[in-house]
């Protein structure tokens, strides 16, 4: 999966917040996490590195924005 294929499956997790459905939208969000991890694993450009940093950082508020905690670690 590439960076455009993450544009559009954190859209569908934002379009599902301001649809109230927030149990998919957390389920979408726990898939494109562990999706994001896979892509760490593996990448090897300080670009993609940035990139995925963003995406982290985008997804940790759009999970405070669904469960209106913080994210910690490891959770």
């Amino acid at each position: 999966m590439k960076f455009e294929d993450l544009k559009v499956s954190v859209q569908e997790i934002i379009d599902l917040i301001a649809a109230k459905n927030d149990r998919e939208a957390n389920n979408k969000l726990l898939e494109v996490n562990e999706i994001l991890d896979e892509m760490l694993d593996h990448a090897e450009e300080d670009e993609d590195l940035r990139e995925i940093s963003r995406y982290q950082v985008l997804l940790n508020q759009l999970h405070v924005k669904i469960n209106g905690e913080e994210q910690v670690d490891g959770e």
